[in-house]
């Protein structure tokens, strides 16, 4: 027998029940453990640092995470999902800076590497409970008992076996390049760090300057440079020109300037052409330096040709800062310029630039630009508005910097990844050769430098007296085991002897950059190659990952990069990227805004399952997310519990009627046209959905499953009420409950990884330990549709029907004519519907009789109201307001009455004319002219202005 169901559902009350029934029943080991020796399904989990909050965008992340594995585990493959936590890095540090009122590496050393660490170390999971809550209250199912931690010995050991691959291969090498610089941090970033949320900001404001350099052997004459970087104008070594631009030398007042003839309109007021300049003439040409603090002691200040210079904005000559700025450093590389810092390692100008030293740069722009322009070698001073990078972590104003660090030759393999990144299934598509296949294309090595403290050390030792150096890929080279640490400033204290000169081989300062950590994941979370060489192996290459879009240069790349380098292949086949959860606004979420969402506050209130569904439904992966809870309270409304009273309706017919699953099955066959269309539509909504989910489509396949409930409850469950209502259990009704109990236990399967709690809800009344179905939905095998069910041409004849029902509808409505409302005659313009389907046509418009003419599908009321038509339609608003009346005195769906009329005229002419019909719509075992008992409910019904009194007594429970 089935439990009995409430009307009002209480969500999130549900969902904590199925939470402790799982954990009781340890549902999520046995689901993985029931599928060991079949196929695997390997799924990665991007690791979250837990020293933040998690937000609703992670709920977004987890969702899709959690639909795939639970999917493909239904279908027979064994999905192991080993959940795992980043723990290195920036953000930890920041935290524990903010915690001790630190600013800075200096505040940090003079208070201890070893005790900042040991805080670091702590923080890691200082918010692991609201993270463990959050992952448990939306039902996302991650083996976080044997998650892997990036700072164990074993996970960094692993890192370092993969740099020692790529140290062994020559992909990894020391390099003096200019790079994006964290001058508060004080430590090199990776250029794909930039892209991530918060790497650059729109419409920074800077200043716009045009400088003028003098000429050494021509008075009066200046090369005119733009610059939106005043502060590297005191470092310039050198002017660049291109070839093949033409020149021009122009004259305004006593002076006399050289530009790009593309370039004149920079010029304000009137001004006089003198010459055309071939660049050639230019090279070589000597000019004054603005700044004559710490001069080079080798050749600068004239003027080479670069073949990045160009028209398209500034003045056709580039200013050139050796050591601020990647083709800078390139251009004076290659023409033998020297470079030279002005700025020191705090983004701050050295005490030999007098008239700033000790400035931050950026605070030092407007006094350069004053100097300049009082020494009469600035132009114009303007600003301008355009996108600048920052410190996706501190949020400081990054700076492209010269340092001596060390780099991946990610170059050297550029080709492969493209062509492994062109073999990976990419959802949304475009990402493949659009954000993705872009960054590639521009691909720089990678910056793998950090000079920080917590964070796994650069396995790379020196020799203090020759200088060689050696790369170290295990534990066991040093001398250590599994039970050291190897962070700082422990691993510094591990000196080798240097094999060529037998001098002290000590590391390198460097810790590595922490996105290299996570990419190694699919080989450091089993301790390979040191252990585990078999379960590598069977878990290598991921099927499934998922994470935001801003993790296509962060985690989706160090995945992507590490495996092509190690292995030539990617590390992963299937990828979703979602977009940004912004809020209803369109503006991102934010503390400073005040528009951030608590995501357990969320499911608290209106459930996880709704939660879920908002993100799979809303939009197509891919698109951004307007998130706002009245989005997640409309799943409730217009979905959940269309669902949930479609289940209460069948489950409290079936206990009423003692209906049992394991009777006879009435063959399909033999059933009435609208369970063979029900049983067609299940087989194509099985099929549909999993052809969806193979895809790796939540949307379309959430989409097609709200479809079929809202088919299931408003067509089918509406058109079969009366099957279920009748007294009499024959074939007929044997047919509609084993039809809706057939799809009442697929659907829930089907919702399973969608909607993991309503799905168990549902299925742990219905089937669960019944006819050998085991406990829980998520031990059951994806719905199989059995060949019968299927028939396209009924699912066809049926969506033409229903077609032919919205255009009545629409007819009756412009003609304002109500639906209660009986009319004698509809013609079609089409070919004779076969009765049954004719018979559904005419019952849903009300109508007596079809006629056939013509063709095209046009459809014609006969609007012409007869008198017996008029008391038909009165009898039917009857039925309405006396089902009313039923609702307000509590009475239940099943319950019987006996109902009482009193008045005269043509409503209570029309309730007695069709007295029969109304006694059986609302459940009457009788039906009487006169007063009431005392008890009963009584009210005077009002229709087209017309009046009758009427009371109901309830008879007893069916």
């Amino acid at each position: 027998m089935f439990q009995e169901v409430s009307t009002r559902a209480d969500f999130p009350g549900m969902e904590l029940e199925v939470r402790r029934f799982w954990k009781e029943q340890d549902v999520f080991n046995r689901s993985v453990r029931q599928r060991q020796g079949r196929p695997a399904f390997v799924f990665y989990e991007g690791p979250p640092t837990a020293n933040g909050l998690p937000g609703i965008h992670h709920v977004l992340a987890r969702a899709m995470k959690d639909l795939f594995p639970r999917y493909k585990t239904m279908r027979g493959f064994y999905s192991e999902r080993k959940g795992g936590w980043d723990t290195h890095g920036l953000p930890v540090e920041i935290e524990v800076e903010k915690q001790l009122k630190l600013n800075g590496k200096q505040d940090i050393e003079r208070y201890g590497v070893e005790a900042f660490n040991k805080l670091c170390r702590e923080s890691v999971f200082k918010y692991i409970n609201e993270w463990a809550e959050m992952t448990e209250q939306m039902g996302f199912w991650v083996d976080l008992e044997h998650a892997y931690r990036t700072y164990d010995t074993s996970y960094m050991e692993s890192v370092w076996w993969i740099l020692k691959q790529l140290w062994d291969k020559g992909l990894l090498y020391e390099g003096f390049k200019v790079v994006p610089y964290c001058p508060h941090d004080m430590t090199p970033l990776s250029s794909h760090e930039l892209g991530l949320p918060g790497g650059y900001k729109d419409d920074v404001e800077d200043p716009s300057v045009y400088v003028k350099f003098a000429l050494e052997d021509e008075p009066n004459t200046f090369f005119l440079a733009w610059t939106t970087t005043p502060w590297t104008l005191p470092g310039n070594v050198a002017l660049a020109v291109g070839l093949d631009i033409p020149y021009v030398r122009v004259r305004q007042g006593d002076e006399h300037y050289i530009l790009a003839k593309a370039r004149l309109s920079i010029l304000q007021g009137d001004y006089e052409v003198e010459a055309d300049v071939d660049a050639k003439d230019l090279l070589g040409k000597r000019y004054k330096p603005l700044y004559e603090y710490l001069v080079p002691d080798k050749p600068a200040f004239f003027v080479v040709d670069a073949n990045f210079v160009s028209t398209e904005d500034g003045t056709g000559i580039v200013h050139t800062a050796a050591a601020y700025g990647v083709d800078d450093l390139e251009l004076s590389l290659q023409k033998g310029i020297p470079v030279r810092h002005v700025v020191d390692l705090q983004g701050r100008f050295r005490p030999e630039v007098e008239p700033f030293a000790g400035l931050f740069v950026k605070k030092a722009d407007p006094k350069i630009i004053d100097d300049l322009t009082k020494r009469g070698l600035m132009y114009r001073a303007e600003t301008i508005r355009h996108t600048y990078p920052f410190c996706w972590r501190c949020g400081w104003p990054l700076l492209y910097y010269a340092v001596t660090s060390w780099f991946i030759k990610t170059t050297a393999v550029k080709g492969q990844l493209i062509r492994n990144n062109n073999a990976i299934d990419w959802v949304p598509p475009y990402i493949k050769s659009g954000r993705m296949g872009n960054w590639l294309e521009s691909l720089v090595d990678w910056s793998l430098s950090r000079w920080r403290y917590w964070g796994t050390p650069l396995p790379v030792w020196k020799c203090e007296k020759c200088d060689d150096r050696r790369c170290i890929g295990s534990v066991a080279e040093l001398g250590l085991t599994l039970e050291a640490d190897l962070h700082r400033p422990y691993i510094d204290r591990v000196t080798l002897p240097c094999e060529k000169c037998g001098g002290v081989m000590r590391r390198v300062p460097d810790l590595i950059d922490v996105w290299f950590d996570s990419g190694a994941m699919p080989v450091a979370q089993y301790h390979y190659p040191f252990e585990n060489e078999d379960v590598f192996k069977a878990h290598f290459p991921a099927d499934f990952i998922a994470e935001g879009l801003d993790q296509t240069r962060g985690w989706f790349f160090s995945l992507l990069a590490e495996a092509t380098m190690l292995f030539d292949q990617s590390s992963y086949k299937n990828v979703i990227c979602t977009n940004l959860v912004l809020d209803k606004q369109g503006r991102k979420m934010s503390k400073s805004l005040k528009n951030t969402v608590d995501p357990i506050e969320i499911m608290s209130k209106f459930g996880a399952d709704a939660t879920r569904w908002y993100f799979y439904a809303s939009v197509a992966v891919g698109n951004e997310y307007r998130f706002d809870p009245s989005a997640v309270q409309d799943v409730v409304r217009r979905f959940l519990l269309i669902l949930w009273n479609t289940y209460y309706f069948f489950t409290n017919y079936a206990r009423l009627d003692g209906f049992q699953p394991g009777g006879e099955p009435v063959p399909v066959g033999q059933r009435a046209l609208l369970d063979r269309w029900l049983l067609a539509e299940l087989a194509a909504v099985i099929n549909d959905v999993e052809g969806a989910l193979d895809a790796y489509d939540p949307n379309s396949s959430a989409r097609r499953l709200e479809a079929f409930v809202l088919d299931l409850s408003t067509w089918y469950v509406r058109r079969s009420r009366r099957r279920f209502w009748k007294s009499e259990s024959d074939a007929d009704k044997r047919s509609a409950y084993q039809t809706l109990y057939q799809v009442m236990v697929a659907l829930s399967q089907m919702l399973a990884p969608f909607m993991p709690f309503i799905s168990e809800t549902i299925f742990q009344n219905l089937a669960a330990r019944k006819n050998g179905q085991p406990d829980s939905v998520h031990l059951t095998d994806w719905p199989v549709a059995a060949p019968e069910w299927s028939d396209e041409e009924l699912r066809r004849q049926m969506s033409a029907v229903r077609r032919l029902v919205a255009t009545g509808l629409a007819a009756r409505n412009a003609a304002g004519i109500k639906v209660r409302q009986p009319l004698r005659a509809v013609t079609i313009a089409d070919r004779p519907l076969q009765a049954d389907l004719e018979a559904i046509l005419l019952e849903e418009l009300n109508i007596k009789a079809a006629r056939y003419q013509g063709q095209g599908g046009d459809l014609t009321l006969d609007t012409e109201i007869s008198e017996e038509l008029k008391l038909e339609g009165l009898a039917r608003d009857l039925v309405r307001k006396i089902q009313e009346l039923r609702k307000q005195s509590g009475f239940a769906v099943e319950d019987r009455i006996r109902l009482f009329y009193q008045g005269d005229g043509i409503l209570a002419e029309a309730l007695e004319r069709w007295r029969d019909y109304i006694a059986t719509e609302t459940l009457a075992v009788a039906v009487a002219r006169g007063g009431a008992p005392d008890g009963a409910s009584t009210e005077t019904l009002k229709i087209e202005g017309h009046d009758l009194t009427v009371s109901v007594v309830r008879v007893a429970a069916r």
